[in-house]
């Protein structure tokens, strides 16, 4: 399964040559199940939030939502990995004149890929003190990211682990971090992208009622915690240890953690005229 559309067509080169040249834009990724997405309206959010912030355009929700049904009819498959990408081909053109971008002028790509789950062995991550350029926007600029994490790869380890330069843990490269002292789950708190599986982990938690908290966590407290976990689209996967610091498998944490991600729907992709089903999906469980 490979699909790509560009507004609502196929994509042909010069749809993405503008991305692959210049580099700008924002998007979001997401595991889709039957057709249904679990925090649909959080990747929604993401994309109107910063397709605002960098191009000061509104992004009508039916765009992304539209493009992805369609590309799920013309894949004939509702079980995928899709990525929106929001760009904007006269960014620079309009920039030059000192004109405003419309509506009209942003570019919505929709790629469709095989269905992930996140790997079942834990994760080993070297740390890295780097801040990623707005840290609160999941944009296009992953040179640094991909980079530390392949020197990561070549020191033995899985991935990179980042730090700020006043010392806080923030984010892996590109998933969120959260600690396990066998109470609570602590999730650090530094500029960093908030990403919607740790949204759905901390609503889950909230409905368990399962104690959690957000503070300032620093590399010296890793030894104080008794298990780490990384969450992104994929989902869950356990830490098995940050630098020198090794964190044993917790059964209590991975039933905690599948209970609160279980606990939030499952969101249908708005169904257009000719398009696939209706309504709410409950599609399996991932991993």
């Amino acid at each position: 399964m490979n699909v790509v559309l560009c507004n609502g067509r196929r994509a042909e080169a010069a749809d993405l040559v503008a991305l692959a040249m210049r580099n700008h834009g924002h998007f979001t990724t997401m595991q889709v199940r039957d057709g249904a997405v679990r925090g649909l309206d959080l990747h929604l959010a993401r994309l109107r939030e910063a397709t605002a912030e960098l191009f000061d355009v509104a992004l009508d929700d039916a765009r992304a939502t539209g493009g992805l049904r369609q590309a799920l009819d013309i894949a004939g498959s509702g079980d995928c990995t899709a990525r929106v990408t929001v760009c904007a081909r006269e960014f620079e053109r309009a920039a030059l004149a000192s004109q405003p971008l419309a509506a009209e002028d942003l570019d919505v790509i929709v790629a469709l890929t095989p269905a992930t789950a996140p790997a079942l062995e834990p994760m080993r991550a070297a740390s890295f003190v780097h801040e990623r350029a707005l840290p609160h926007i999941k944009h296009v600029g992953t040179f640094a990211q991909f980079h530390l994490a392949r020197q990561a790869r070549g020191r033995g380890f899985d991935d990179v682990l980042f730090v700020d330069a006043h010392g806080r843990i923030s984010e892996g490269s590109v998933w969120n971090v959260g600690f396990w002292d066998g109470l609570g789950v602590t999730w650090p708190e530094a500029p960093a992208l908030r990403g919607t599986c740790e949204s759905l982990l901390q609503a889950g938690l909230e409905s368990l009622g399962g104690p959690q908290s957000r503070r300032r966590v620093s590399l010296g407290e890793l030894p104080g915690f008794r298990a780490a976990f990384a969450c992104n689209s994929r989902g869950v996967r356990a830490i098995g240890a940050v630098d020198e610091v090794a964190f044993a498998p917790d059964p209590e944490l991975a039933d905690l953690l599948g209970r609160a991600l279980a606990a939030q729907p499952w969101q249908p992709i708005p169904a257009g005229q000719g398009t696939m089903g209706t309504g709410l999906h409950r599609p399996p469980e991932l991993g």
